[in-house]
């Protein structure tokens, strides 16, 4: 009872956390434990607690632009404002964006970028894996630390365990390269470290970077994939919303080695004049703090779209305010959409993924299985006009444990890019219907139990 009681009042969103008090009331000793281990309530460790202080810190450095600002609040552009003073991350513009719809395509460009770096190259992903792709970025990385760049590395150990050796920072440090595992696994502490790194990005001298779904293995770029297609994505920006990115890598990287005083000194000096207009702003989610901020965004964009609204996601796990957002979206004649995928990575997951089509398609949702492989972009798009693009999956865990980050745009040029990457998929894509999404009795009991599962998938 008093662990229930603690969930109702430290809730960020009751809805999502019902789960864990019937789990609870279910089976009540199982269900406590997992709550300790798992939930993102029981504790505040000491790293956890310093990167707390350190994105705190950084607010300082996310200063909006007045000209920015008063353009928001005489368009009374909602969503931008909640970002930028709730979330804390200026809205930008001056910026040039490509969308690539697969991570074959936005890769060779990541190579040219980097081969082009004059003075700091960060990086951070949740996976890097030994392979073409991280050994081709390897080697560039070798070369420009030997010229005397800043070089840094930052990968998640879990996301990452088995892939790279525990002393892979000290290896890399031989050639000049900074590197950091986040959150370090070891056999004590390991089972309560769970607010994971899931964040992608990469900063090449302060005027481009990289984000998306990808991470640095084969598969992302349809090396080896055992699954078919590897459906992803890549993003570029060159411009002013590149210093959100910045200042996100150095928030991290300062809360397990205090290094940078005066975070300025990698911020670049726009003369270019880039010909997008519209704005962009990079955004991160922390698990440490009262928002949630990558979970709004979503429901803000299905709840105020008019026309249409399409999702990918790699995993639909999701609560009651989503399954109602986006039922309410179809009933008032919005046209939504979401793409899963059809050859999944994870059959247990898939399972309780596809426990929510009955609902769902009932309520006038779309859902569609992409045939060709794995889907694991991250992306909403709304009207012709909202689109995010990022790290942020439609699961308890991305949406309130993990470390994400997320690209969100509005009237930009790539919005019609990436509109055109969701119509080439439907046309690659099984529509799932009611009478096939319906289960029988015994699928139908699975599917339930491992809804009470869900916060841990």
């Amino acid at each position: 009872i008093i662990i229930v009681l603690m969930i109702i009042k430290y809730s960020k969103r009751l809805s999502s956390d019902l789960i864990w008090i019937l789990l609870i009331m279910l089976f009540p000793l199982i269900g406590t434990l997992l709550y300790i281990i798992l939930s993102n309530n029981m504790k505040r460790s000491k790293v956890l607690k310093n990167i707390n202080e350190n994105i705190e810190n950084g607010q300082k450095y996310l200063i909006q632009d007045e000209f920015i600002k008063k353009e928001i609040d005489t368009k009374n552009l909602g969503q931008l404002k909640y970002i930028s003073e709730f979330a804390g991350f200026p809205v930008t513009k001056n910026n040039e964006i490509n969308y690539y719809s697969l991570g074959d395509d936005v890769y060779p460009v990541m190579l040219e970028e980097l081969k082009k770096a004059k003075k700091f190259i960060f990086i951070e992903y949740f996976i890097i894996n030994n392979g073409t792709m991280w050994q081709e970025i390897l080697d560039i990385l070798k070369e420009k630390a030997n010229s005397g760049l800043d070089v840094r590395v930052l990968y998640d150990d879990m996301g990452s365990f088995a892939m790279l050796p525990s002393n892979y920072p000290k290896l890399l440090g031989k050639y000049g390269i900074k590197c950091m595992q986040f959150n370090k696994l070891s056999p004590f502490a390991g089972i309560i470290m769970n607010n994971r790194d899931h964040r992608k990005m990469m900063i090449i001298d302060g005027h481009t970077a990289f984000s998306g779904g990808i991470n640095i293995s084969d598969e992302y770029i349809n090396i080896n994939s055992k699954l078919g297609v590897w459906k992803d994505n890549g993003i570029r920006i060159k411009g002013e919303a590149v210093w959100n990115f910045t200042v996100m890598f150095l928030e991290m990287w300062n809360s397990f080695k205090k290094e940078d005083n005066d975070y300025n000194k990698y911020k670049y000096n726009f003369t270019e004049k880039y010909k997008e207009n519209g704005f962009v702003v990079p955004y991160g989610e922390s698990p440490l703090d009262d928002a949630i901020t990558g979970e709004d965004i979503y429901l803000n964009i299905i709840n105020q779209a008019k026309k249409y609204v399409y999702i990918y996601t790699p995993y639909l796990i999701i609560d009651t305010d989503m399954i109602n957002s986006l039922i309410l979206a179809a009933r008032r004649g919005v046209d939504v959409r979401i793409v899963v995928p059809g050859i999944p990575d994870k059959k247990i997951v898939y399972d309780l993924t596809s426990s929510y089509f009955y609902t769902l398609i009932k309520g006038g949702v779309k859902i569609y299985t992409y045939t060709n492989g794995f889907v694991h972009s991250k992306v909403f798009l709304s009207d012709d006009e909202i689109a995010t693009v990022g790290t942020i999956n439609l699961d308890y865990r991305s949406l309130y444990l993990h470390f994400e980050c997320g690209i969100y745009m509005k009237d930009t040029n790539v919005i019609k890019d990436i509109k055109k990457d969701f119509e080439d998929s439907f046309k690659e894509s099984h529509k799932v219907d009611e009478k096939e999404a319906k289960n029988g009795l015994f699928k139908g009991l699975w599917q339930a139990i491992l809804r009470l599962f869900a916060p841990m998938m």
